[in-house]
């Protein structure tokens, strides 16, 4: 858009936080390309879908008797899957992963499908969620909802008592969410701060079930970083609102339920992949490649007094992070982003069959792409087309050519949609503070670049710039500083040093 760069925020002197971040939330999509709004060719078919996908073909298998459960955060309603696991002989695991068919609702080239490609994946914020589809399908018709039956794609995995993959098998089948349930409130149960959930315990053996799955994901989470899968600590705080004010910005855990979610999902994306490199087919895969900037790692090790290997080494690398976290807890969220950093962002490719694969370098997997959320994200919707083909005997649904341009345009879309949630963060902090100008708070020097040196404050957690006079201080430095200015638009937040008790 020709006057994108001249967008100018508008704020209402006299409006709740929700309705002004919510407006600059828009902006920012506007700036950044992309669409927060649907088309009226969207609303139109979607007077056409009025209920959930249905299908009579045969080799869809009725698994609606399963006591799945789908784990989430609090607010979701875009239920994307759901897990279960299966009896299986002596102390090996069957786990079932269903993935909501996405693809029986929105079919490749309708309006809806066209808006899921401008935007490629649903954009979080605070104050308004920009879902990729409209809420009608991903809340509702195309959601694995509680108490509702769905097509599905079901990933079947069957593992060894220590967590080795033996074997994996990909089919659509029906399926049936029987408990809803939340990361926070299941982790707190795995942990025994507190009783298991209600929607949980009205299912008979679910608790059982929830066990063994956690064991299965603490077995695949301790083999992924034996093969040197990296542990981070992002800053990434979180609003919340109570009548529509902020009331506070808090870290989000990554807890147990979390952990399993993430190791699930991973293996899942690893079946995938390789179900789809075995049919013979080009497919997108998401790949972190090996660190160009590794030197560059090695010298920040350095600055830590620890030694890495001159060449890429992912193992070594997990042992740097676990040791720095567990003896600087504090300042470990800023080395976890520094790194972060020089690995260099995930993209998306194609590969062909016969290539050995470039992987994920942080995940430690040589084998991954984005499969197990389409209702949020539109690469897996295109790895479920993909699939379904497979399994119906059909050409691809895209050539070489089309995988190609697409995975470059999700890429780009993608770190413009990141951008725009890290801009409303940022917002979002300003906004909190802003009625706190000229209080005094303890913070840490978080990072020094050519925009200047950044300082984050420990409550709330929010991180903002260094201005006026100030000696220079080293990454790591704890300092006492006074908030000078914020500009909720723009994000800006600006401390200044102090010294002395204040």
């Amino acid at each position: 858009m020709s006057n994108t760069k001249n967008y100018v925020y508008r704020t209402r002197a006299n409006s709740n936080h929700k309705e002004e971040l919510s407006r600059i939330s828009v902006g920012v999509m506007i700036v950044r390309g992309l669409e927060p709004e649907f088309s009226p060719a969207v609303h139109e078919q979607l007077k056409t879908i009025n209920n959930p996908a249905q299908e009579g073909d045969p080799s869809i298998r009725d698994l609606r008797d399963l006591p799945w459960c789908s784990i989430d955060n609090d607010d979701s309603r875009d239920l994307d899957q759901l897990t279960v696991t299966r009896k299986a002989d002596g102390d090996n695991y069957c786990l079932l992963v269903a993935i909501a068919d996405v693809d029986a609702l929105v079919k490749k080239g309708s309006a809806i499908d066209m808006h899921a490609f401008i935007n490629t994946r649903s954009v979080y914020t605070s104050a308004r969620i920009f879902p990729m589809l409209p809420l009608k399908l991903s809340t509702n018709l195309s959601s694995l909802n509680p108490d509702e039956d769905r097509l599905a794609m079901v990933c079947e995995m069957h593992f060894s008592g220590d967590g080795l993959l033996k074997s994996s098998s990909i089919y659509r089948a029906l399926v049936r969410n029987h408990a809803q349930l939340a990361y926070d409130a299941i982790s707190d149960w795995f942990d025994g701060r507190s009783e298991l959930p209600a929607a949980a315990r009205s299912i008979p053996g679910l608790d059982l079930q929830l066990r063994i799955q956690d064991g299965l994901a603490q077995k695949l989470r301790v083999a992924r970083h034996e093969n040197g899968s990296l542990e981070f600590d992002i800053f990434q705080p979180r609003a919340s609102f109570v009548n529509n004010e902020i009331s506070e910005i808090k870290q989000q855990p990554h807890n147990r339920a979390r952990q399993l979610i993430e190791e699930f999902m991973i293996a899942t994306n690893g079946c995938t992949s390789r179900f789809l490199a075995h049919a013979g087919i080009y497919s997108m895969r998401r790949v972190v490649r090996s660190p160009e900037r590794w030197l560059r790692i090695v010298k920040v090790a350095l600055e830590h007094s620890y030694i890495l290997p001159n060449e890429p080494d992912a193992q070594a690398l997990e042992v740097f992070l676990a040791k720095q976290h567990q003896e600087d807890p504090i300042r470990f969220p800023d080395l976890s982003l520094l790194i972060v950093k020089l690995m260099g962002s995930g993209e998306y490719i194609v590969e062909k069959p016969s290539n050995h694969p470039i992987g994920h370098f942080g995940l430690a997997v040589s084998d991954y792409m984005h499969s197990t959320a389409p209702n949020r994200r539109y690469p897996d919707l295109i790895t479920m087309r993909l699939i379904k083909a497979v399994l119906a005997g059909e050409p691809p649904p895209y050539s070489h050519e089309e995988l190609k341009s697409l995975a470059l345009h999700c890429t780009l879309q993608e770190d413009s949609s990141k951008k725009v949630e890290r801009q409303l963060r940022k917002s979002e902090a300003a906004l909190l503070l802003r009625s706190r100008i000229g209080q005094y708070f303890n913070g840490i020097i978080s990072g020094i670049n050519e925009k200047g040196t950044w300082v984050r404050i420990f409550d709330p957690p929010v991180e903002g710039r260094l201005i006026g006079d100030f000696e220079e201080y080293p990454v790591g430095h704890l300092l006492r500083v006074k908030l000078t200015s914020t500009h909720v638009e723009r994000g800006f937040i600006d401390f200044a040093a102090v010294s002395g008790e204040h």
